[in-house]
């Protein structure tokens, strides 16, 4: 969270005294943030599992949850919010956006970290990154029709292609590599480099945001304080109602950790690198905001791990004798 504001704050620092170097070389700061991107994905790429998608039958259940609420309650709640606190429609397509990609590989790590059922949640990751690649062109040309925007389709389908197909199938490539040169244990102790890497670049992704729209945001500032409320809106709503439904669809405990986790938290990594790169910076502002209330709401939902385990327990039938008292 401190990293992403940091980014932001220092994007603006430097990108507003800047802003006519910026004007004057876009092609520099275009080229800068693609390389960004793909530093983004890649590495997200080498540490997701594809081969955990032939296991996602043990959990058909779990799995539809995940899908349904990742595809569509996401979606119906951003575009709810969107549709009340947004009136830029470049901002409400850049918000909306995020609502529909994939799910966050972190959600694995806050799957554990919650001891949830890590299996399931990589199986959601895996078969998300998948359903994404029909389903994000899809509901931005819903989504783009509903506010007059014109999507560039043909950039969005060779953004799709860059952003997720190549970088997934050059990821699973460099993991089988590695699993033959180092094994299991020497790609297990990598994971965490390639996971700080992808972290790193997702802050210089942000950081060139804010650097190349910096005259924009200090000047309407006004507007972009307003992805403050849908933000944490949509985060607090998520978690609530999948918290409910989960229970009320009979998951357990460690099921639902996966589903919660996988559901809420967005990958604004790959949100922001579809934005800059069939988009414009602008719509991908939404997406480098989102990470610092992503973060609180996702630490402080795993801070709640015991009593929302007690939630989901199954009350143990007292006693004989105290039951006739």
């Amino acid at each position: 969270m401190g990293y992403a504001l940091a980014a932001i704050v220092a994007g603006i620092a430097a990108g507003y005294p800047a802003r006519g170097w910026s004007a004057a070389h876009t092609s520099q700061t275009s080229l800068a943030t693609m390389v960004m991107v793909f530093l983004v994905v890649y590495p997200m790429m080498i540490n997701l599992r594809m081969e955990a998608i032939a296991k996602a039958g043990r959990n058909v259940r779990g799995l539809a949850l995940a899908l349904g609420f990742n595809f569509v309650l996401a979606p119906a709640i951003g575009y709810a919010l969107a549709r009340v606190f947004l009136d830029d429609p470049l901002l409400a397509i850049g918000f909306l956006l995020v609502m529909v990609v994939p799910c966050s590989s972190m959600s694995i790590a806050y799957t554990g970290l919650a001891k949830g059922d890590v299996e399931l949640a990589t199986v959601i990751v895996a078969v998300s990154f998948v359903v994404a690649v029909v389903a994000v062109p899809a509901w931005m040309a819903v989504f783009a029709a509903g506010y007059g925007v014109a999507v560039p389709m043909g950039s969005l389908l060779g953004s799709i292609l860059t952003v997720l197909i190549a970088p997934m199938a050059a990821g699973w490539a460099t993991r089988r590599a590695l699993v033959r040169w180092r094994g299991p244990a020497g790609l297990a102790a990598l994971q965490p480099v390639f996971s700080a890497a992808s972290m790193l670049a997702m802050f210089g992704i942000i950081f060139l945001i804010f650097f190349t729209k910096a005259e924009m945001i200090v000047e309407r500032w006004q507007t972009v304080l307003l992805l403050l409320v849908p933000n944490v809106v949509f985060m607090a709503l998520m978690l609530a109602i999948v918290t409910w439904l989960d229970k009320r669809l009979g998951l357990d405990y460690r099921e639902h950790m996966a589903v919660v986790f996988a559901s809420t938290g967005k990958n604004n990594g790959t949100a922001i690198a579809i934005a800059t790169t069939a988009f414009s910076p602008l719509v991908a502002v939404p997406a480098a905001t989102m990470p610092i209330f992503q973060m609180v709401f996702m630490i402080g939902y795993l801070k709640l791990a015991d009593r929302i385990a007690a939630y989901y327990a199954t009350p143990r039938p007292a006693p004989t004798g105290e039951q006739t008292q």
